[in-house]
């Protein structure tokens, strides 16, 4: 199977699920499964995510300073779709495959704004489909001016 690897593993369930404070059972035990959420995790198990530190490069994230991401971010997180094929369970291993989706724009009072899609399809070891993610980002052009309005 090719892709991001991402094991799906109790503990890493168990953390999860306190974090988002579901103290729901089903997320424990020896077979667990993992809350809806779950598979934007597998961040922690890409080394070359955006959003993870990297030795020997500033991050962003640190709390030091006001959290701006660098160049190629930027924007904010407008909305997140799931589409589920079937259940996670602790145990397997997912593959993680991200590409570029829709983009389309929208103007306001405030000015011009980017819309952008990511989506992930999360497979099984067998190459069947799990979770299908559409991540989607907005970025502010900045306001209209008068000449653009026209």
């Amino acid at each position: 199977m090719t892709g991001q690897p991402f094991p799906v593993e109790a503990g890493h369930i168990l953390m999860f699920a306190r974090a988002i404070g579901d103290e729901n059972p089903a997320y424990r035990g020896d077979s667990p499964l993992a809350p809806p959420t779950f598979t934007m995790a597998s961040a922690h198990h890409d080394p070359d995510h955006r959003l993870r530190p990297k030795e020997g490069e500033e991050w962003f994230g640190s709390g030091a300073e006001p959290g701006v991401m660098p160049e190629g971010g930027g924007g904010l997180h407008a909305e997140q779709h799931f589409e589920y094929h079937r259940p996670v369970r602790a145990g397997e291993t997912l593959y993680a495959h991200t590409a570029e989706g829709r983009t389309w724009e929208k103007r306001g009072r405030t000015g011009r704004l980017l819309f952008s899609e990511r989506v992930t399809e999360y497979l099984d070891a067998d190459g069947e489909p799990v979770v299908s993610a559409v991540t989607v980002a907005v970025v502010p052009e900045g306001p209209v001016t008068p000449k653009e309005s026209q």
